[in-house]
């Protein structure tokens, strides 16, 4: 007899999409400048598209400023332009190997904006946990119609798994109102 779902793999999966979650959002710009804000940005490199970080250095020289530092002069180009096409509403300054990128102020129809990109993020990582969930009954069920659990086991760790969901759900919640009040503070 098997003991039915492992529990532990999917807690690492519903974390999984809770830290993909928070990386997300760690993307969307507040007031303040943020090396993390780039992070969506594809730069077409060498015939495929990588991340600006593997064709340049980013910092953040002032608090509304950000700085990148491109390895490869005949790259300036296409990152400029990954910047500009990358809907974060971006303009860059070139400044021969560097581009300098002045993060204006957020107005409230911005910050909006944002706060609805974030609940985007906030539902696919949703949808995810109970993708996890799904899978974890699934696997409970047939191990319960196979006879290699018993119904009571089966319905315990049915209640632990949607225990943890629960739990992942109401994660992302909290990071999401924690998020919107960051965007929206003024």
């Amino acid at each position: 007899m098997s003991e039915g779902v492992d529990l532990t793999e999917l807690k690492r999966r519903m974390d999984g999409a809770v830290s993909a979650f928070k990386n997300d959002i760690a993307s969307l710009r507040t007031g303040r400048a943020s090396a993390n804000v780039l992070d969506p940005v594809q730069v077409e490199a060498y015939g495929s598209r990588v991340p600006l970080n593997q064709v340049a250095n980013i910092t953040v020289p002032e608090p509304r400023m950000l700085g990148v530092s491109i390895w490869d002069k005949s790259m300036v180009a296409a990152v400029e332009r990954a910047i500009r096409e990358s809907n974060l509403g971006l303009n860059p300054i070139v400044d021969g190997q560097n581009l300098r990128i002045p993060l204006p102020e957020l107005n409230e129809e911005r910050r909006k904006s944002l706060v609805k990109v974030a609940h985007d993020y906030a539902e696919k990582a949703k949808v995810a946990a109970r993708h996890v969930r799904r899978d974890g009954m699934e696997t409970l069920k047939k191990a319960e119609k196979d006879g290699d659990i018993s119904q009571d086991i089966s319905r315990s760790q049915s209640d632990r798994v949607q225990k943890m969901t629960d739990e992942t759900i109401s994660e992302v919640d909290r990071l999401l109102a924690d998020k919107e009040k960051e965007i929206m503070q003024v």
